[in-house]
């Protein structure tokens, strides 16, 4: 309903602007005396003179008891149109007002501007909640498309929302006569009785400009006690038609422009530009329905249930999560339902919405939380650190904080570190020293939850079942073989993308769309965590493409680098919008070594634009595992990559990719200078030793890796 308010209001929008361009206008310095005269001589019998916001002039008649109407040229008083309603417009009107059930429908659809209101309020504090404060309201989004989408459409359409909706109930309760807008009386008691007053002679007609008009109505033919009725932008006057003199006037009363002016908003009669701009936020409405739906679908799908979730006010322990990817709800569902079964009311919720005034009855808190990125906070603990450190002292009860990682990582369990110590600042009790799960081990979580039982004064097992992600088959279609020759065997995989039903690729789930940045995740056979790969191409590119390096002892990349075409792999899609080229034309200076090439070279691929892109690459050796050398030689030519410069660590002249970079130093502070993004890509050595490079590169210029980072112009993916 809200989608067929919404498209038939946008509709609506576009008559008052095409009505003010169509109709022709009157001349600001002409009085209505004037406008008057001109009609009432080109149409004896007119009875009505009509101006709508837009400009248009209509008159009325009767011409032998048959009506007649007509749009007139305010410069000679002619008729120059019709005054029929179009049909169409009437047709819309009637929809989009009562939904062709008068009455009944007025309701229906004040019911549905009523929704929007709420819809618009609610929606502006979770997005308060989800960027992490009023302050970070328009900061950089990440996670899926479709959450993306529908944000930025309600970051973009929301005050047009409020708008249209708060105006749609005034309109509805002025319709009922719940307003008390009605006009004041007017006495005209003192009428002369006589008729033929010239228009010209009338003085409030004389003195009032033909655009502040809105309706001029003569005296009934037959009737001398009749009299001349103006309404203008300001009031209501009667003049009389033997005489010209006024008799009586009164101003609009306030709820008279209060409810003139919510018409104006509502329906751009009067502010036609405004009108189209309403209009044009309305049409997110049927996109932000899709993309809600859609987030909805994929919160349920990425998030186990929550059996028996206790209230907020009525819990007595508090589980806050922080999780990027879904599976640390996977522990806090364990952990609710091994808490229940003791005998504790237990409240599970995201970090995001830390509000200690709605579990006022908390004795304990326990903190969840995963790392995203570089030590970032997780998409749904944004915020928490803020509303921590706003706080005038912290909660009354403990809190143990546990954190989630990959020790392969080199900011293992940076987030969740940085919660403890914010906790500690602030005085916060603990019930557990802080702790951590590597590889979402199901093993140190018993261990932990035993000590956590021990600590309430409960027999605690926590025996969580990771629930292994939904997978794709994937089926190789060829490979290119490196690094034999350095003892660092390294393939380029490239699989066929799989099929694809309508609903996927309506919503762009599963792999329907990706980018080069974005991870994979394959889960090798009797492994209950999956593994992680960037990927080197793009959905449009028609393939899916990877690169893996060999390692001992490892488990999925020696199972990849012995993957033979026609042979198939499990895997899923995981969005890594962090890395992600920025829009725009401002340069991209590249840096990768080894497998880090992958991400990059996809970036390069799909330089359609031919942005400026530098790349640093580095290797072991040129004849080796030069990886993309033909790639990068043919992007070069087509334009899509602008320099390309490498390092090699072994042969006759060692070095690695931070000399070339330091090499390179004038060219790259004079790029960044223009406001060039870096991105780096491979092992967390080669980030550090690059990240040193660039800081005594950037001194000069009073900058850092570090404010490049905050400003997201430095963006690492590294392992």
């Amino acid at each position: 309903m809200l989608a067929l308010l919404a498209l038939s209001g946008a509709a609506l929008s576009i008559f008052p602007a095409a009505e003010m361009i169509s109709s022709p206008q009157a001349d600001p310095a002409a009085s209505v005396a004037e406008l008057a005269t001109r009609i009432q001589s080109a149409i004896p019998g007119v009875e009505q003179i009509r101006r709508s916001p837009s400009g248009r002039i209509t008159a009325f008649w009767f011409d032998k008891g048959t009506p007649g109407s007509a749009v007139i040229d305010p410069e000679t008083g002619q008729a120059v149109g019709s005054a029929d309603p179009n049909q169409v417009e009437r047709w819309l009107t009637n929809l989009h007002r009562s939904l062709f059930l008068d009455d009944t429908g007025r309701l229906v659809s004040a019911a549905g501007a009523a929704s929007m209101l709420l819809l618009s309020v609610s929606g502006i504090l979770l997005v308060a909640r989800r960027t992490g404060g009023w302050r970070r309201w328009f900061s950089p989004l990440r996670g899926p498309l479709a959450g993306r989408v529908h944000v930025e459409l309600a970051r973009a359409a929301v005050l047009g929302l409020l708008l249209s909706s708060a105006t749609a109930l005034w309109m509805t309760a002025s319709t009922f006569s719940l307003l008390p807008d009605g006009p004041a009386a007017l006495d005209q008691s003192d009428a002369s009785g006589k008729k033929g007053a010239a228009l010209s002679a009338m003085p409030l007609l004389a003195a009032t400009p033909s655009d502040d008009l809105r309706e001029l109505t003569f005296p009934y033919p037959d009737d001398a006690t009749d009299v001349f009725t103006l309404k203008t932008d300001s009031g209501t006057g009667a003049i009389d038609q033997g005489t010209g003199q006024t008799l009586g006037w009164v101003d609009l009363t306030a709820w008279e422009r209060a409810t003139e002016t919510v018409y104006m908003l509502h329906t751009g009669r009067g502010a036609s530009l405004l009108g189209l701009l309403l209009g044009v936020m309305a049409l997110a409405v049927p996109v932000m329905g899709i993309t809600g739906l859609a987030v909805w679908a994929a919160a349920r799908g990425g998030r186990p249930p929550i059996k028996g979730n206790a209230s907020p006010s009525g819990a007595d322990l508090v589980v806050l999560v922080g999780s990027e990817g879904g599976s640390t709800w996977g522990f806090a569902a364990t952990l609710h339902a091994a808490l229940t079964k003791s005998g504790k009311r237990v409240h599970v919720a995201p970090m995001s919405a830390f509000a200690p005034g709605r579990t006022r009855a908390a004795q304990n808190y326990i903190m969840l939380a995963a790392t995203y990125g570089d030590g970032d906070a997780p998409a749904c603990a944004k915020g928490f650190l803020d509303r921590l450190a706003a706080l005038r002292a912290a909660p009354s009860a403990p809190v143990a904080v546990l954190g989630f990682g990959d020790r392969n990582f080199p900011r293992f369990c940076a987030y969740a570190e940085a919660v403890g110590a914010a906790a500690r600042v602030k005085g916060w009790e603990t019930i557990l020293p802080f702790d951590t799960i590597d590889r979402q081990s199901p093993q140190e979580f018993a261990r932990w939850g035993r000590a956590l039982g021990q600590a309430l004064g409960i027999p605690l097992e926590l025996d969580h079942q990771p629930v292994a992600p939904r997978t794709t088959g994937l089926t190789l279609v060829s490979r290119r073989d490196y690094g034999q020759d350095v003892q660092a065997p390294t393939a380029i995989l490239r699989f066929a993308l799989p099929r694809l039903g309508f609903l996927q690729r309506l919503l762009g789930r599963g792999f329907a769309r990706f980018e080069a940045g974005d991870l994979i995740g394959i889960l090798p056979q009797g492994a209950t965590v999956p593994r992680f790969y960037s990927l080197a191409s793009g959905s449009r590119d028609g393939f899916l493409e990877i690169v893996v390096r060999k390692h001992a002892g490892g488990v999925c990349s020696s199972m990849l680098t012995g993957l033979q075409p026609g042979r198939s792999v499990e895997a899923f899609l995981r969005r890594n919008p962090t890395f992600h080229p920025p829009r725009g034309r401002k340069p991209l200076i590249l840096i990768g070594a080894g497998t880090g090439i992958g991400p990059l070279a996809g970036f390069v691929r799909a330089n359609d634009s031919l942005r400026p892109m530098h790349l640093f690459f580095g290797m072991r050796h040129r004849d080796s595992d030069f990886l993309y050398g033909e790639e990068l030689a043919h992007w070069s030519s087509e334009g899509r990559l602008a320099s390309l410069a490498t390092a090699c660590s072994r042969g006759s002249h060692p070095r690695y990719i931070q000399h070339v970079i330091a090499r390179e130093s004038a060219a790259l502070a004079a790029a960044i200078g223009a406001g060039a993004h870096i991105m780096v890509c491979g092992g967390r050595e080669m980030a550090s030793g690059v990240a040193e490079t660039l800081a005594a590169i950037l001194e000069p210029m009073g900058l850092s890796p570090a404010r490049l980072k905050a400003e997201g112009r430095y963006v690492e993916d590294v392992y």
